[in-house]
């Protein structure tokens, strides 16, 4: 097992991309109005500009030292297990008080947003771990959580209703009582995308009260930059060698996280990167079988446009053990990436990866999550006897680093199904696909080159240290 220093500085992929990501679209008419969602101008400006390392504030890394680095290792008895031909590596984000590398962006955004005078951090939470993480983050600063976590997945992991508690948040069921576009749903679906539409909703008309997300934005990915940094040292320190990197994705922090400082270190060195394979969940296979357009982010449809790789948010998403990867789109620096072939994905359904973290559990002793399951499946794939994905056949050759991004203590349910055989896997209706992303501005071409500046934010929000503006929301 092997160990590093924490990173003092996360790095952006940004500076390396061949273009610019397409702009943000309002989806409103001139003069309409909407709920607007406020950020930092630190996140702005993480989000836009196009530079490489950015400093981590004090106490922010003062609060990753509790916890990072996190550790790395070759996990020799699950290659045993899948017969794998080349060396896997684990990174392993699961030992915080979240349980996932959620609470690497949550300390972050709550240092950002408590310095702009927010007094309350409201989201919304499929799984439950970005919940928990902000949670404690909120705790830490001394400010306010509220959560609104989707209802089903709270039915069957209550616990993490009790440790959000336990860390001082309120938690709302979602869809909940307490919101216009809940009460207006005509499916009564539990979906992500309604749970932040709730918290969208429910922070715009609190006092002191700020939207905060943790997935899909560009910011968030830049400080779970962390992740792939400190994996590059444990890689070098143990002498080991990767051409493959391998993260879940549900809107893309993880993934991001682990794969993108690879991406980052190759095209500045000048060298060619590792293959970057996105293990998504076959119930939403965006980056598999989805629609690059523009798309709205949240149940309520009055952020910013964003082009993404989706499925539709309007697309009613089966219920599976997949958990935070039951999102619709994935997250527009990927989707970009995507689009130009930088990075590739493969589609996992949840009996695979159940069984996947099963053999992990058994043999490494770490039981992960069903969304890193995902990820170890897709793992075992390329280093055993190969992959077909959407780019054709796609094996390892020298070794295959992997992020095991959480634990699965408060998903022990699912584990039971698996061992009672309740579990089966269906896949995605192909009409309800093309359905849902039936109207869709679709983007054909890449895009151009970007202007000499970026267009300045749009809204504001007033804070005793610095100006703010506002970006799009996602989980």
């Amino acid at each position: 097992m092997s160990t590093a220093n924490a990173p003092t500085r996360w790095r952006s992929v940004l500076p390396h991309l061949d273009q610019p990501l397409p702009p943000d679209r309002t989806p409103h008419p001139q003069g309409a109005t909407g709920i607007q969602v406020s950020l930092p101008l630190e996140l702005v400006r993480q989000s836009v500009q196009p530079k490489e390392y950015w400093d981590i504030p004090a106490e922010v890394a003062d609060a990753y030292r509790v916890f990072r680095p996190t550790p790395l290792w070759r996990a020799r008895a699950f290659e045993r297990a899948v017969d794998a031909r080349v060396p896997i590596y684990v990174k392993y984000e699961g030992g915080n008080i979240s349980g996932s590398h959620k609470l690497n962006t949550a300390l972050a955004q709550a240092y950002y947003y408590a310095r702009a005078g927010v007094r309350e951090l409201v989201t919304g939470t499929g799984a439950g771990q970005w919940g928990t993480a902000l949670a404690a983050a909120c705790a830490l600063f001394g400010m306010k959580c509220t959560v609104f976590m989707v209802g089903t997945s709270l039915h069957h992991k209550p616990h993490r209703g009790t440790l959000m508690r336990t860390l001082g948040a309120q938690v709302h069921a979602s869809p909940s009582n307490l919101t216009d576009i809940a009460r207006q749903s005509t499916t009564g679906v539990n979906s992500l995308s309604l749970a932040i539409g709730e918290a969208v909703e429910y922070a715009a008309r609190t006092d002191g009260a700020a939207f905060c997300i943790g997935s899909g934005e560009t910011y968030s990915i830049l400080h779970q930059s962390v992740i792939g940094l400190e994996a590059a040292d444990q890689l070098t320190a143990l002498d080991a060698r990767i051409d493959t990197v391998v993260g879940c994705v549900g809107a893309g922090s993880n993934f991001g996280g682990i794969a993108l400082p690879f991406f980052a270190a190759a095209t500045a060195a000048g060298t060619r990167p590792p293959h970057l394979v996105a293990a998504e969940s076959a119930t939403t296979p965006k980056l598999t079988r989805g629609t690059y357009a523009y798309d709205r982010t949240d149940a309520t449809g009055t952020g910013p446009m964003e082009a993404m790789y989706t499925i539709g948010s309007s697309y009613p998403i089966p219920d599976a053990h997949a958990a935070g990867l039951r999102f619709h789109g994935a997250a527009k620096v990927l989707s970009a990436m995507r689009h130009r072939d930088q990075i590739t994905a493969t589609a996992v359904g949840q009996v695979q990866a159940l069984q996947a973290g099963r053999l992990f559990t058994r043999g490494e002793m770490v039981l992960p999550a069903p969304e890193s399951g995902h990820a170890l499946a897709a793992a075992a794939r390329l280093a055993g006897a190969g992959t077909d994905t959407a780019h054709g056949p796609l094996r390892a050759q020298r070794g295959v680093l992997v992020c095991v991004s959480g634990h699965g203590y408060l998903d022990l349910s699912a584990y039971q199904q698996l061992m009672d055989g309740e579990l089966t896997d269906d896949s995605p209706d192909p009409q309800a696909l093309r359905a849902a992303v039936r109207g869709l501005n679709r983007i054909q071409q890449p895009t151009r080159p970007a202007p000499a500046t970026a267009p300045p934010p749009r809204h504001t929000l007033a804070t005793p240290h610095e100006a703010t503006a506002t970006a799009g929301s996602r989980p």
